[in-house]
């Protein structure tokens, strides 16, 4: 009989990090489940408010104090100075009574006290970076791994050996699954939207960005004029915006009124909204382009500027180099440029069948496959 694998998780911080991690982990959990081996998750780190995700998973939650590396200065560095040694005794300790076969982490928030005692008991640890310029968690992880996986190829220039893979980056599973009652018109009905009119989708990261909503505030009438939007501006902004919002479309016909829509924010319901949209305006986050990539939706991004090693610019670029996206970098985010790079896309129907195109071949839709399989080999060594 084969023995119960026991598989760990760490990393975090924001859904870039989280949300491959758990589509990594369906993956292992349907795989097990149908060679019919016994098998417990545990995730080791803060989920905050991430945690029913890892719940409803049937995870077992470890918590360790979380203590972010930064690149940059900042008093918060003191702190987290100080918080590191208990983190990393926390992780020797409660890993000691559960001692896992394998564990993948995602970097991030927290992950390094986990790898590092992961290493220290000799158990695998298989890494994945999602963005194009590695965070400081995986570089430092990088030595204490046996198995790493990349997203981009750019990647590449900082990990390599026999033990790198090109693997892109895993969504949720239920993105991808076919929908085939759900097609573009239908979805846009769900959010109250015109079925014939151009929509776009307009993303900030999961946290929201204040940028894109400023410069979204200061151009709604331009888009209501011939366009209709629904904006993710992050749950915290929700209350400001939509009160900023109301000052902005006092003067607005009900007609106008309905054409902008604002959420505070997308979880489940980005695969409606995904479908839904004929353009998305976004941060260059990893997350976020290999979900607009698999659902070959033509974008523009606008990378995050003090994004930590500026990952955002080229994680935007390496995806726009195959005409998938336009990239405008916040300095030439203005109405005039926006504007025109929309209309491009939009009004131009052989320029959007060739975006749309190119989107969808960047996206690896075994990605998640991929690292499940190399997991759990590692798993039953």
């Amino acid at each position: 009989m084969r023995k119960e694998l026991r598989i760990g998780f760490a990393g975090g911080g924001t859904g870039g990090h989280i949300y491959p991690l758990l589509a990594v982990a369906d993956s292992v959990g349907e795989k097990l489940s149908r060679s019919q081996t016994e098998f417990k998750f545990y995730y080791f780190g803060a989920p905050g408010q991430y945690a029913p995700e890892f719940l409803k998973r049937n995870f077992k939650i470890i918590n360790i104090i979380s203590s972010k590396i930064r690149r940059y200065a900042s008093v918060e560095n003191i702190l987290d100075i100080i918080k590191f040694p208990f983190s990393l005794a926390q992780a020797f300790f409660k890993m000691l009574f559960v001692m896992p076969d394998v564990i993948f982490s995602k970097g991030g928030t927290g992950a390094v006290p986990v790898v590092i005692a992961a290493w220290f008991y000799r158990i695998p640890v298989f890494i994945h970076e999602s963005d194009s310029i590695p965070g400081l968690s995986n570089k430092i992880s990088f030595s204490f791994s046996k198995a790493v996986a990349v997203s981009f190829k750019k990647t590449l220039d900082f990990f390599s050996g026999e033990k790198v893979k090109l693997v892109g980056n895993p969504i949720r599973s239920f993105l991808i699954e076919q929908s085939p009652d759900l097609n573009k018109e239908k979805a846009k009905k769900i959010f109250g939207f015109d079925s014939q009119l151009p929509l776009i989708l307009i993303l900030g990261g999961s946290q929201g960005s204040q940028r894109i909503n400023e410069f979204m505030l200061d151009n709604v009438k331009g888009i209501v004029g011939k366009y209709q939007a629904l904006h993710q501006v992050g749950s915290d902004n929700f209350n400001d915006f939509k009160n900023e919002l109301a000052v902005v479309a006092e003067n607005f016909i009900p007609e106008e009124r309905s054409r902008y829509k604002i959420v505070g924010f997308l979880n489940n319901e980005i695969k409606e909204a995904m479908i839904a949209c004929d353009v998305v305006v976004s941060r260059a986050g990893s997350g976020a382009i290999f979900e607009i990539s698999a659902f070959k939706k033509p974008s523009i991004l606008i990378p995050l500027s003090e994004s930590a090693g500026n990952h955002q610019f080229y994680n935007a670029y390496e995806y726009a180099q195959n005409g998938a996206a336009i990239v405008v970098e916040e300095d030439n985010l203005k109405s005039d440029i926006f504007f025109s790079q929309l209309r491009l896309i939009l009004e131009n129907k052989t320029k959007y069948d060739l975006m749309s195109e190119a989107a969808g071949k960047f996206f690896n839709p075994q990605s998640a496959e991929i690292i499940a399989n190399e997991l759990i080999k590692l798993a039953e060594k």
